[in-house]
């Protein structure tokens, strides 16, 4: 067996109890924490999908921000490479390979040759694809990725010089070799985007990793204050100088059942009464301490958490809350961009036959910032009118792809020749 291989695929192993933890709590669906075992025994299986689910919340708000809107190459704008990008879907499936690194730390992006001969991509899960890096230069010289169809287990080892496909029927051991091919592209064509901002973090870091204790607090203190509102709705209530009655067993039974709106006491020295409800105030105070540490940590601004208050916010004071969200998602653009270009590279060596390393691109990226419609394009006409900013780079600023670019310049080129046009006749 491939010793290479049998490195990545105890990585993908390692991994895998980790991964499924993280997708749980980005789905809602992780157990209870910080129950003690009576509470646990009291409360069975009542609340166990109690859950308020943050972490969703987090990676969408950081995610939706990160737009890829072109790439450019020697300063001039490749609608080429954006048709390919275009193809593959890439507008988007880039937004889910962006979730999957905010939420497993990676992601990764393969790059290939369709029937057609054709560059094409796919984004891979870090459930299924993990990479070796050259500890001196950090460059990726190996890759994997494992799937399965339900009866044998598949691997595809990617090294610079070859790719090489293996079949197991356990998918733990017994790989046999099944075609060994050329790799073209003489470099991995596995491209990872890794969520981090350390040297030496490969592996990167998952958005929820500081997330996971304090949400498990909050979902804590939520199943407490239901458990408390409903002994607040139904309070305990007491009665004095009634005769207990005894079942089969000798057990004694409640002669007013629960149900029971009317309760009678013949004796004359009986009493009734009830025990005082919960205060629900102090769940909510708890509950505000931890919002503000799950905002402090996620950068989330307190309106996406649903924190409101009496006077509705303007927009700069909107803008302002958002300005550490903004600042995080341009930091995770210049992270994913230069995967981002790794891969634009792959694409057209595919499409052309050249040396990726010979390559010069560069990804172009939407302002991660909120703005209204109004007031971005107030601030692009005015220094287009005073002559900073070309009519191009004007129209990029205001969030519309090449594409549309090329069509808003040919249809102004088509106007101005009816213009013209329609002048000439009326002279003549």
């Amino acid at each position: 067996m491939n010793d290479t291989l049998t490195k990545l695929i105890q990585r993908l192993d390692e991994h895998e109890p980790r991964a499924t933890l993280l997708d749980r709590y980005y789905a809602g669906e992780q157990p209870l924490a910080f129950l003690s075992p009576e509470a646990k025994t009291a409360l069975g299986d009542r609340l166990t999908t109690m859950s308020s689910n943050v972490c969703r919340v987090a990676v969408s708000a950081l995610s939706e921000r990160l737009r890829v809107t072109g790439f450019t190459r020697s300063g001039q704008a490749d609608s080429a490479l954006w048709t390919a990008w275009a193809r593959n879907d890439m507008d988007q499936l880039a937004p889910v390979a962006h979730r999957e690194a905010l939420i497993h730390g990676r992601s990764y992006a393969l790059v290939w040759a369709d029937r057609l001969g054709r560059s094409q991509v796919t984004v891979e899960s870090a459930r299924q694809v993990t990479t070796l890096r050259d500890p001196a230069t950090r460059e990726v010289v190996a890759a994997v990725k494992r799937w399965s169809d339900g009866k044998v287990s598949r691997a595809s080892l990617f090294e610079p010089d070859r790719i090489t496909t293996f079949i197991s029927d356990s998918g733990v051991a017994g790989w046999r070799t099944l075609e060994t091919i050329d790799n073209p592209f003489g470099v991995v064509p596995i491209v990872p985007l890794v969520n981090t901002d350390r040297l030496l973090d490969v592996d990167g870091r998952s958005e929820l990793a500081d997330l996971l204790p304090l949400v498990d607090a909050l979902n804590k203190l939520l199943a407490d204050m239901m458990v408390a509102s409903e002994y607040y709705s139904r309070p305990r209530r007491w009665a004095t100088g009634l005769e207990l009655e005894l079942d089969d067993e000798g057990n004694a039974v409640n002669p007013i059942p629960e149900g029971n709106r009317t309760m009678v006491n013949e004796s004359p020295e009986g009493r009734f009464g009830s025990l005082p409800g919960s205060d629900l105030a102090a769940y909510e105070s708890a509950v505000t301490l931890l919002t503000s540490q799950i905002m402090a940590v996620s950068s989330l601004p307190s309106h996406y958490l649903g924190v409101l208050s009496s006077q509705p916010p303007s927009a700069d004071s909107l803008r302002a809350a958002e300005a550490s969200l903004t600042a995080k998602a341009q930091s995770r653009m210049a992270t994913f961009g230069r995967s981002w270009e790794q891969v634009a590279r792959l694409v057209v060596a595919a499409d052309t036959g050249v040396d990726p390393e010979s390559v010069d691109v560069a990804v172009q990226w939407a302002d991660p910032g909120t703005r209204s419609i109004a007031q971005e394009a107030d601030a692009v006409v005015k220094l287009h009118a005073a002559g900073i900013l070309p009519t191009t780079f004007a129209l990029a600023k205001l969030g519309y792809t090449d594409d549309e670019i090329a069509a808003i310049r040919a249809a102004r080129r088509a106007e101005a020749l009816d213009t013209v046009g329609l002048d000439l006749g009326a002279t003549a």
